[in-house]
């Protein structure tokens, strides 16, 4: 089982898309395994024939554990391979079969399937044989097991993906002491900023969080203690700045990661953002997606929130919650003034980060809010 984030302990095998016996070929998938950020699937690390299966679908394997054996000519796995998916409820005499024994009975291949479509047709009862996919290859989704007012089957609370996600921040705020840092800042210069940068090519679709990656990825730089991680007891820094964006899928929440987002230009920092929340949305994130990670922003001003505190995206040691611009009254020169503002918060853990440093980093982040001539291209 590949560790895919590095607070992963466990993975859900969701389909073997090979048979105990099948060839296969290096770079081939073989299963579909889903941890609390992504659902991906794993490929053949040599040719070979698949064998010595350990884990059934819907099993949940620890990280490092074997869950088969893609084997060489002639060669067995290291201990009796005749485990099929029933095997674990097999007498022990079954169990302990010679691996060269043939299979009893072929395991029919699946139906292919998102693993969203599997679990609501798992949930109501469905017969995906049944059911006409629009997908890739034919493949069934979700939208394809709908009633007929084009509601949902079921709701993506009950998913295993939104339980490991509740897992996950669960823990975070279990165990993470967090302290917070809010400030209201102008943001007059900043909608100049998009609308001057719209015109350039790559950049038409720049949104609000785009300039805030670029920011933050430059605030990071100059402020490493809150590019840095907690990692067994102890704080560990990060040469890189990979800044991650929290997207609202139909699954749950997710994180997908811009690497090195403080040498990206706007335009290729626009193309990277689209790329992820599309994937994001479509279930097609990669494990390199979502990994790495050093500082998350979450951004719910297109929802009309003001303001709000997030949880600290563990082991990471901050994240920042854009609430909405919007008209505010403001005091300039002792007189009111409306101007466009908008309030940042910030999370921390106070394991990495002191209150000094994150007032420091937060006061960087507003000054170049406010005034963002520096990062102009």
């Amino acid at each position: 089982m590949p560790a895919l984030g590095l607070a992963q302990e466990t993975g859900k095998v969701l389909r073997w898309l090979k048979e105990e016996g099948e060839s296969v070929s290096k770079g081939e998938p073989l299963l579909e395994v889903e941890t609390d950020k992504v659902t991906v699937e794993v490929e053949a690390p040599a040719n070979g024939t698949l064998g010595g299966l350990r884990a059934r679908e819907g099993d949940d394997v620890p990280v490092g554990e074997a869950v088969a054996f893609v084997l060489e000519p002639g060669e067995s796995a290291p201990e009796p391979a005749a485990v099929a998916a029933s095997a674990t409820s097999a007498p022990p005499e079954a169990r302990s079969a010679p691996a060269t024994e043939p299979a009893t009975e072929a395991r029919p291949r699946r139906p292919l399937a998102s693993p969203k479509a599997r679990r609501v047709a798992r949930e109501q009862g469905i017969d995906l044989e049944s059911v006409r996919g629009s997908g890739p290859h034919g493949s069934v989704v979700a939208a394809d097991l709908t009633d007929g007012r084009g509601a949902e089957a079921a709701p993506p609370e009950t998913g295993a993906v939104w339980q490991r996600m509740a897992a996950h921040v669960a823990k975070a705020w279990q165990t993470v002491p967090h302290f917070f840092l809010v400030r209201e800042v102008q943001a007059a210069r900043l909608q100049e900023w998009r609308e001057a940068a719209r015109a350039k090519p790559g950049c038409e679709a720049l949104t609000v969080t785009d300039l805030l990656v670029r920011i933050c990825a430059a605030t990071l730089r100059d402020h490493a203690r809150v590019n840095s991680t907690w990692q067994d007891g102890a704080v560990v820094g990060q040469e890189e700045v990979n800044v991650g964006l929290a997207v609202a899928t139909d699954e749950a929440l997710v994180v997908p990661v811009i690497h090195g987002a403080d040498k990206l230009g706007l335009a290729d920092l626009v193309a990277r953002r689209k790329q992820l929340v599309e994937a994001a949305r479509a279930g097609r994130l990669t494990p390199d997606d979502v990994q790495g990670g050093t500082f998350t922003i979450s951004n719910l001003g297109m929802y009309g929130v003001d303001g709000f505190l997030a949880i600290v995206n563990s082991p990471q040691a901050a994240i920042l919650a854009v609430g909405r611009i919007a008209d505010r009254v403001v005091a300039v020169d002792g007189e009111p003034v409306v101007r466009p503002a908008m309030t940042l918060s910030l999370s921390f853990d106070h394991r990495v980060v002191d209150g000094a440093r994150g007032a420091q980093f937060l006061d960087t982040v507003a000054a170049l809010v406010e005034e963002p001539a520096g990062l102009v291209d």
